[in-house]
């Protein structure tokens, strides 16, 4: 006796269904499938001058802008990007250990999406007043939740790569800094995401001059 057969037709329009609907259960609210992902995208560095606050750090002559954690050790450690047109000469607030130099500064310059070219006299942090930036989500709090913020910061170090700095949840939002964002990564991110969920923010900033 022969066993009865499903129509092929059927269990495959069928397996189809079941895919498209977990596929759309899964999205987050606000996002959109036809955007691309938060970690195929790479930021279009800055035309003109910009601005870092971090540490500056020189060791044997290899000198580097810290833009995120510096570990407390003495002489101080970090992982940052390369600083070039950098000179101690008539520079304040500078400590040195053997073969290495650091201080805190506000440094003005290029960026070309690898390396940050000093072209100002830097400032010295503890001098510093920068213009309190706007809060973008305006006071509102976020749409997430402790275990999906603490899930997408799991995903963000490697989506993000280098870039990436620190990251935590505040208010239902996760806020996340990097290194410099043209709003590529805050766009992807709200595709992904949703538009309630994360907020990116650049350590390199525009200066409009």
């Amino acid at each position: 006796m022969r066993g009865l057969r499903r129509p092929f037709g059927v269990a495959t329009t069928a397996a189809v269904v079941v895919l498209v609907a977990a596929s759309c259960a899964s999205a987050p609210p606000g996002s959109t499938s036809d955007s691309p992902a938060l970690g195929s995208v790479t930021p279009v560095p800055p035309e003109g001058e910009v601005a870092a606050t971090g540490t500056v750090l020189d060791a044997a002559g290899e000198v580097q802008l810290c833009l995120g954690a510096v570990a407390e050790s003495f002489p101080p450690q970090c992982s940052g990007i390369p600083l070039e047109g950098w000179t101690w000469d008539e520079v304040e607030g500078a400590e040195s250990s053997g073969d290495v130099t650091w201080g805190a500064y506000a440094v003005r310059g290029t960026y070309d999406g690898e390396t940050f070219t000093s072209t100002q006299p830097p400032i010295m942090l503890a001098l510093y007043d920068p213009i309190r930036p706007e809060d973008p989500t305006g006071g509102k709090p976020g749409a997430g939740d402790e275990a999906t913020l603490a899930a997408i910061q799991e995903e963000l170090p490697d989506k993000l790569g280098e870039s990436y700095l620190s990251s935590y949840p505040q208010d239902g939002w996760l806020w996340v800094d990097v290194v410099w964002d043209d709003g590529s990564w805050q766009e992807a991110a709200d595709a992904e995401y949703g538009v309630d969920t994360i907020v990116i923010r650049s350590a390199i900033t525009e200066t409009g001059g």
